[in-house]
């Protein structure tokens, strides 16, 4: 279980779970316990803020804890000195109405109660102290005795604040003399069930935490080189808690930090982020999808990621990492994953799977009063966590639970009958919890061979009964891990992502999606700073920390399906039907082993992209190269430039052959058409001109624009250009044109207007779906049959620069004057990556994860856009790299740019 995960250290019987909630452990005493046989007990006398318990050495002895509530009387015993007997040590003498006894005979077991008046004497070891600790003790009683529940907090955490300020973080537990301390202050660490006060210190080597009590060791130590993620944290509502983890995909910290204050919490957060590299656009919804969406992470490790990012933390049962159930048969013998109907509809809440139920809940939430819910439960609580893993975690039940276990028949004794219950039990909406899909099985079976209780049955609480498809624990786990990956969810993910993190958590998408819970559960639902009455504030607080709470929403939009291989699918989506979909699906007569090839030598040219050499350069233009396009066989080059000339450019003879100009004017773009015969040109002067190779002369000219032509493309023998008057314009070729192409053989077929001038498009390789990016900074995506408008982002603060979609047309990068890359999914119109460059990037090419971009500054930068990161920086043009091309096999890149060069790259890959 995660958050089981501690340090090795000598095994004992006390620890902070025999504290009631919200209570702190203050400091401990060596001491006896005299009997009333006069038989002194050793062991350690503890002062805690609600109760002292006290740990005898003999394990065969049970802890003692008495609440200071149920003190009688407290008082001090000194025995007087005379001539004939020794001297005997001060005696402390509790008077109590009830007791509680822990683990008799050192066996984890529902606390024994004894009630009625009963006396309690106690030696402590160094006597000297005896007066102070009865001091506090009678401080401590007087608090449990006030009336008001926000006098007594306010009166033990003026005693802990006292604690802490007549203490300081002790820098001789630094492991090196040469350490420079940056700061220090006092927090709480954080465990499930328990805050344990003290000093956090943070030097230039390490961060520090020392218990104010010693427990449970002296100084836990964080070297700050090991940190690999950090999380600022929401804890009891306010924005005052830190996560440290010094592992990428653990979904357990390794220290859980509460501030005191915003302030210090945030400064210790940047100065630790400052050892981090990348740390603040490595880790954020939009770039953990994009790698989710290409692969690069399983479902567990996204839906892990995606709950870090939404506070929830196993280190807090009120706001532990939430998984779904993904399986809705466990009634069979055999598990069949090739079937939906083994799965559970991810589109719906739990408490909407079931329509008869369903029906009931709306019925009452019609007639319910503002603010109406539909769940009077959560799908996640303290509750609803241990009442998974009480096998594994007793202690925490006790602790919730004030001593007890819940009733034998209401414990988790089945999973079916579990699954069964959340579909039909009036207020059971419970959803599951990460370990149902990792390794480790303990927490189904009853290795500790706790007494849970026996059933009305007669039958006592053992192991978890596993469904009939499942020999054992391991293969439940191993079997239910499958299901997680299997394809089904796999394209149904995103639908429970948009309930739990998403656009349907809230609001009238919330409503429609029966997906409402009580305002209590919601992040901002209720200000309990605002609330003036502390009994009030304190009764609120500890109402929703019990009740639980609904993650943080991280997407305000649709989540995108992931992208799944493109084999037959066993289930369609509605939104796997729609066009943007379907857009990518392989058309039946592609010769698949082919593309598979194809598609091989893609990857590994990419993969040596960082090692792209520079082939040869030469300067054959007077301005900026405009436009690079290059015949089938690769021999020869055409370029455009604002000089306004075509060139056409030998690599066998490496040298230019032949130069045409078709105005005075700078040419913008230029293309090469699919009978590699004829370049397409555009211009500055409003037209678009074709340039015949066998011919060596201009065949034709299109005037079809009122102001610049910027950029073409072309498609199954359409022209698509766009203008700066804010069109792009579609034009059929009638067959039988060919190389005599006349002008009337090119006719106006749509139009595509814009808000702003049209600065670059792109078409996805179906020709499905048309991206325009302007000078204003809007994206827009049409569909090129219907001229229907799909999505429009306002993407960039200025010009766009290039657009282009991924290779399987699910997402589209554009660049900009703002100097921004930015990612969009095509389905959703969601921006799922946005990194910031040092300087303009004019133009790419790229494979969906992996980008190769031409800057203002004249250099070639490979990105991984999976960490938004620069891993490679290539020494290119002297001036800005105005356009490139790459082939097919993704293995030659031609660059051009303003210093009037053409540079020819070979990947090594």
């Amino acid at each position: 279980m995660a958050f089981l995960k501690t340090t090795a250290r000598p095994k004992e019987r006390f620890s902070l779970l025999l504290l009631d909630l919200e209570e702190y452990y203050f400091e401990q005493h060596t001491a006896l316990q005299i009997t009333t046989k006069d038989r002194n007990v050793r062991g350690s006398f503890k002062v805690c803020s609600k109760s002292i318990i006290f740990d005898p050495e003999d394990i065969a002895e049970p802890i003692i804890k008495i609440p200071f509530r149920d003190f009688k009387k407290i008082e001090v015993v000194a025995k007087k000195d005379n001539p004939f007997n020794e001297t005997k040590p001060p005696t402390i003498s509790i008077f109590c109405g009830q007791v509680f006894y822990i683990k008799e005979g050192n066996v984890i077991a529902p606390y024994r109660i004894e009630r009625g008046e009963k006396q309690f004497r106690f030696h402590l070891e160094v006597w000297g102290k005896t007066e102070d600790v009865v001091q506090t003790l009678l401080q401590l009683h007087r608090a449990s005795c006030l009336e008001k529940l926000g006098d007594q907090t306010s009166m033990i955490e003026a005693n802990l604040q006292s604690r802490l300020a007549r203490s300081s973080f002790d820098k001789n537990s630094f492991q090196s003399v040469a350490e420079k301390p940056h700061m220090e202050c006092e927090v709480e660490m954080v465990t499930p069930l328990v805050s344990n006060p003290g000093h956090v210190c943070i030097t230039d080597e390490n961060l520090y935490f020392q218990p104010l009590n010693g427990y449970p060791e002296q100084v836990i130590q964080i070297k700050l080189h090991k940190i690999r993620r950090i999380y600022k944290r929401r804890h009891g509502l306010r924005p005052l808690g830190l996560e440290v983890f010094c592992t990428e995909n653990d979904s357990c910290s390794d220290i859980y930090l509460k501030f005191y204050n915003t302030a210090d919490r945030d400064e210790i957060y940047y100065y630790i982020a400052t050892f981090l590299e990348n740390h603040v656009t490595e880790h954020t919804a939009e770039s953990y999808m994009l790698q989710w969406q290409r692969g690069h992470l399983s479902n567990y490790q996204y839906l892990l990621h995606l709950n870090n990012l939404a506070d929830r933390s196993c280190n807090d049962l009120s706001q532990y990492p939430i998984f779904p159930w993904v399986l809705a048969d466990y009634t069979s013998t055999h598990l069949d994953l090739t079937n939906s109907s083994t799965f559970r509809d991810l589109s719906k809440p739990i408490g909407a799977l079931n329509k008869e139920r369903l029906d009931r809940l709306l019925a009452r939430y019609r007639g319910m009063p503002e603010p109406r819910f539909m769940y009077g439960s959560h799908y996640s609580s303290p509750g609803y966590v241990l009442f998974y893993l009480v096998r594994e975690a007793p202690e925490h039940m006790l602790c919730l639970q004030t001593g007890r276990y819940d009733n034998a028949d209401r414990m988790f004794n089945s999973i079916c009958e579990t699954w069964r219950n959340c579909l039909e039990g009036a207020t059971d909406f419970k959803e599951l919890i990460p370990e149902f899909y990792g390794n480790d099985a303990s927490f189904l079976e009853n290795k500790l061979n706790i007494d849970l209780g026996r059933r009305q049955n007669g039958s006592f609480v053992g192991d978890v009964i596993l469904p009939p498809w499942a020999s054992d624990a391991s293969e439940f786990l191993q079997k239910h891990k499958t299901a997680l990956e299997s394809q089904y969810v796999s394209e149904h993910l995103h639908e429970w992502i948009d309930l739990v993190f998403g656009f349907k958590q809230r609001g009238c998408e919330a409503v429609a999606a029966h997906n409402v819970f009580h305002p209590l559960t919601y992040e901002g639902g209720v200000d309990c700073d605002s609330i003036e009455d502390a009994d009030q504030r304190i009764a609120m607080l500890t109402q929703i920390l019990e009740f639980g709470q609904t993650p943080k929403q991280l997407f305000s939009s649709p989540h995108p399906q992931r992208i799944t291989p493109r084999f037959h699918s066993m289930t369609q989506s509605p939104s796997a039907a729609s066009r943007l979909s379907d857009s990518s699906s392989a058309s039946p007569s592609e010769d698949s082993s082919f593309e598979d090839l194809t598609e091989e030598s893609r990857k590994l040219s990419w993969a040596g992209m960082g090692q792209l050499q520079a082939q040869c350069s030469h300067r054959i233009h007077k301005e900026a190269v405009t436009g690079i396009a290059v015949t089938r066989d690769g021999g020869s080059i055409f370029s455009t430039s604002q000089d306004s000339t075509l060139k056409m450019f030998s690599k066998e003879l490496k040298d230019f052959q032949r130069s045409m100009s078709f105005s005075n004017m700078a040419l913008s773009s230029c293309l090469m058409l699919p009978d590699d015969k004829t370049v397409v040109c555009s211009s500055w002067d409003n037209n678009v001109y074709f340039y015949s190779i066998p011919y060596g002369r201009r065949q034709d000219t299109l005037m079809g624009h009122d102001d610049a032509v910027s950029q073409m493309c072309w498609h199954d023998s359409r022209l698509y250009t766009a203008s700066w008057d804010s069109t792009v314009k579609v034009w059929q070729h009638a067959p039988g044109g060919g190389a005599n192409r006349k002008r009337s053989s090119l006719h106006l077929l749509s139009e595509f207007e814009h808000d702003a001038g049209v600065n670059t498009i792109g078409l996805n390789p179906a020709g499905t779906l048309l991206v325009t990016g302007c000078k204003d900074g809007a994206v827009t995506v049409w569909d090129t049959d219907s001229c229907r408008l799909l999505q429009q982002v306002q993407c960039h603060s200025g010009t766009i620069h290039h657009i282009a979609f991924s290779s399987d047309s699910r997402h589209i990068l554009s660049t900009g004057a703002d100097r921004c890359l930015k990612v969009i999914d095509v389905q959703t119109g969601m921006m799922i990556s946005s990194v910031k460059a040092e300087d303009e990037q004019r133009c790419f090419c790229w494979d969906g994860s992996t980008v190769l971009s031409g800057a203002q500054s004249g250099d070639l930068l490979l990105w991984d856009l999976l960490s938004n990161t620069v891993t490679k920086r290539i020494q290119g043009h002297s001036g800005p790299v105005t356009a490139m091309w790459m082939n097919e096999q993704c293995s030659t890149v031609i660059t051009g740019g303003e210093d009037r060069q053409i540079i020819l790259w070979k990947a090594t890959g």
